[in-house]
């Protein structure tokens, strides 16, 4: 089976990533220093909102996967894959990209939540992820102009304005508060089905990253910055504030929907995605200063990186998560994590040392189901956490919860998944 997946530039595992998990092949024990940091993240997390504490600072990201039905149904599969997660010790387990709108979808096999037919199996679940005391979350997505026209039947992608490259057709002011209210039934319906809470998917230039962005928004209307300011990013004034509307209306919708204590998060791209990053690092701190949301999720593809533009200040030498985990938490006190290459007890050591709050690794769960338990041995014992070596056979895949399916997807992970006939199992 093939898909139709536009794979990101960066997602390949080789480089920087094989350098860091060969070495702690090679390496026979933790430092004293890296464990003492590492061991924050055993620490539990609360949420200002109330809801329920991560017993860790473990959140799985929220990853494509492929393995649900094309109807947006929970597949068996999936529910395996995202309960053996929460069985292996994640703080709290978060779905994949879960589409509010039958045209927001961005990938074949994607897990819905735009229709009451979805609520039995959202609700089996909330049930089977909550049963291992993780917190269960449903991330909240749109694809906007990143759908496939295949994918949702030959129909041009929506967003908030027209793009000639992708085909996108700009949404009528009526759709764009249709898309608002979506989200929010989206959110009650995670609700309802009994999860913990919902992430709000703000990044990698789906449609509330697109709104955000001012490179993809021109709209004149209340939820773009107008003719004048498109293009522009908010260091130079840039509309932000009409940029963000749609953000705002739909945390707002959703706490005005939900119990008190149903835990919002959101999902920002630090860079890239047609946004600059000292307007995602602005983005960020009025979210924590000015909304009643429970953590901020920052993709940076890679926690070791250096910003990839230029920044106004050119002595500034700080990683790209710098921008974000330095930032004042708010009058809430807001948790910020990060996502990117985080592989063992040093990339664990290495966030925490760098201000996050908490961690969503991805790779490293795909790989081992029990990720944040096998850390937490490391940490204990000072003996190196070993990942297995990279590119892995599909066996080995499907013995952590990963279906045939969701291994071809991985595929195109260069590096990840071995081919043919070297498939013998480890």
């Amino acid at each position: 089976q093939s898909f139709p997946i536009r794979v990101e530039p960066h997602t390949s595992v080789c480089s920087p990533l094989c350098a860091r998990v060969h070495s702690v092949h090679m390496a026979g024990e933790v430092s004293s220093t890296a464990r003492a940091l590492a061991k924050h993240a055993l620490d539990p997390l609360s949420f200002p909102s109330g809801g329920p504490s991560m017993n860790n600072r473990f959140m799985l990201a929220p990853l494509t996967n492929c393995q649900s039905g094309e109807d947006g149904v929970l597949s068996e599969d999936e529910f395996r894959w995202l309960t053996m997660r929460a069985l292996g010790g994640h703080g709290a387990t978060m779905t994949c990209a879960a589409h509010v709108q039958e045209i927001g979808k961005g990938f074949p096999g994607q897990l819905g939540i735009w229709s009451d037919a979805h609520l039995p199996g959202l609700t089996r679940l909330a049930a089977g992820i909550n049963k291992h005391n993780s917190v269960s979350i449903v991330q909240l997505h749109h694809a906007g102009m990143r759908s496939p026209k295949e994918v949702i039947g030959g129909r041009a992608p929506v967003g908030p304005s027209d793009d000639a490259k992708s085909g996108t057709r700009a949404l009528t002011l009526e759709e764009v508060r249709q898309l608002r209210d979506d989200f929010i039934a989206g959110a009650v319906r995670a609700q309802t089905a009994g999860f913990d809470g919902v992430e709000l998917h703000a990044a990698h230039g789906y449609i509330i990253c697109s709104f955000l962005s001012p490179l993809h928004n021109k709209r004149d209307d209340d939820y773009g910055p107008g003719p004048a300011m498109a293009g522009v990013p908010s260091t130079s004034g840039g509309g932000l504030e009409h940029r963000m509307r749609f953000l705002r209306e739909v945390i707002q919708g959703v706490r005005a929907v939900t119990r008190p204590d149903f835990i919002v998060g959101v999902r920002v791209s630090a860079e890239r995605f047609g946004m600059q990053l000292l307007d995602v690092v602005e983005i960020t701190r009025r979210l924590v200063s000015e909304e009643p949301i429970d953590f901020v999720d920052v993709s940076a593809w890679d926690v070791y990186k250096k910003p990839a533009e230029e920044v106004v200040n050119k002595g500034d030498m700080r990683l790209l998560i710098e921008h974000f985990t330095g930032l004042p938490r708010g009058p809430r006190n807001i948790p910020i994590g990060v996502a990117g290459k985080i592989s063992n007890v040093e990339d664990i050591a290495h966030c925490m040392k760098h201000g996050a709050d908490f961690v969503s690794p991805g790779r490293a769960s795909i790989l081992q189901h029990d990720f944040p338990t096998k850390i937490a041995a490391s940490v204990s014992s000072g003996e190196a956490f070993v990942q297995p070596m990279l590119p892995v056979t599909q066996e080995r895949l499907m013995k952590e919860g990963v279906s045939p399916v969701f291994a071809t997807y991985l595929r195109n992970w260069r590096g990840f998944v071995k081919d043919g006939d070297e498939r013998a199992k480890l």
